[in-house]
């Protein structure tokens, strides 16, 4: 929605710099090559805890102008590591769209209500990629924190404004976790978010009025009514755009059926042969899937 200062510009590329496992590193500069990319964000649970187990989450950020149909492209990936397999769920879309998005500019919510969160950039082709992704992640932080100073109390800490921000971003997007997640996500990430919200806000325009650990944002009544009525819109979008999105990847997911079966694997211990024919054609296998895991779950409850 704005532009970013050096203080929130700093702030943002130290953050983005984060060191991740070699092994990380290496599979996303694996994936980088294979797509031509310009950029390649890891994000996610994963990140924090610097573990190699689960899925690992990237973002792909290729070259080229915004695309017009939905985004991104979702699809999974193996790689084998001294001994191990590493796995990867893989958002594949442009530089340009996805700075688009961040900006606030576009009906989406999910980019800049993801990446006001950690994040580490952990490949970029050269010098204006970085560039190009610094200032993408410092408009979503732009972004975030002028809704939450819209949404949130005349004063109070950052924690709230926050807390307020995440609870409306989850509130208009289809969710499986529990009520309460936006406490999870400040308590876990509370370093990543420590003094963020003044920085950010002074870079959307808004004075953040800051007196020891509470905040008065000054917003004039105009604008707070001209931010509010931008995010009506957006809460009105959000789920039949997440809706979409499922749909096409429903159909587009690369990969789908080894995530699936090793999903199913992982959570249940029943094994899920991958045939030609399921990983063609995913949704047409998975009745017979659903089927053979109801029989197992018997089974197990028996003591089969």
């Amino acid at each position: 929605m704005t532009g970013e200062p050096s203080a929130l510009g700093e702030r943002i590329a130290a953050r983005l710099t984060v060191p991740v496992d070699p092994a990380v590193a290496t599979f996303a500069r694996a994936l980088a090559d294979a797509a031509g990319a310009r950029a390649v964000l890891f994000y996610g649970s994963n990140l924090r805890t610097g573990s190699l187990e689960g899925v690992l989450d990237f973002y792909i950020l290729l070259p080229g102008q915004r695309e017009s149909a939905i985004w991104p492209t979702v699809s999974y990936h193996e790689r084998e590591h001294e001994g191990t397999t590493l796995r990867a769920k893989v958002a594949t879309m442009t530089l340009s769209t996805f700075a688009k998005a961040a900006s606030g500019d576009l009906t989406d919510t999910t980019i800049w209500a993801r990446f006001v969160q950690p994040s580490a950039l952990i490949w970029a082709a050269d010098d204006a990629a970085r560039g190009e992704v610094i200032a993408a992640i410092a408009s979503a932080a732009t972004t975030a924190a002028r809704l939450a100073a819209a949404l949130g109390p005349v004063s109070g800490t950052a924690e709230e404004y926050w807390r307020t921000l995440f609870r409306a971003t989850y509130s208009a997007e289809f969710r499986v976790e529990k009520g309460g997640r936006e406490n999870d996500i400040l308590s876990v990430n509370a370093d990543h978010f420590a003094g963020l919200l003044p920085l950010a806000l002074e870079a959307g325009g808004i004075p953040p009025g800051q007196h020891g650990t509470i905040l008065t944002p000054r917003l004039m009544p105009a604008e707070r009514a001209r931010i509010l009525s931008w995010w009506s819109r957006r809460r009105r979008l959000g789920k039949p755009l997440n809706l979409l999105r499922l749909v096409k990847a429903s159909t587009t997911f690369e990969g789908a059926a080894r995530y699936a079966a090793w999903k199913i694997e992982r959570h249940t211990g029943m094994p899920v042969a991958v045939t030609p024919f399921r990983e063609r054609f995913p949704l047409l296998a998975a009745p017979q899937v659903l089927l053979d895991l109801r029989r197992h779950r018997r089974r197990q409850r028996s003591g089969g």
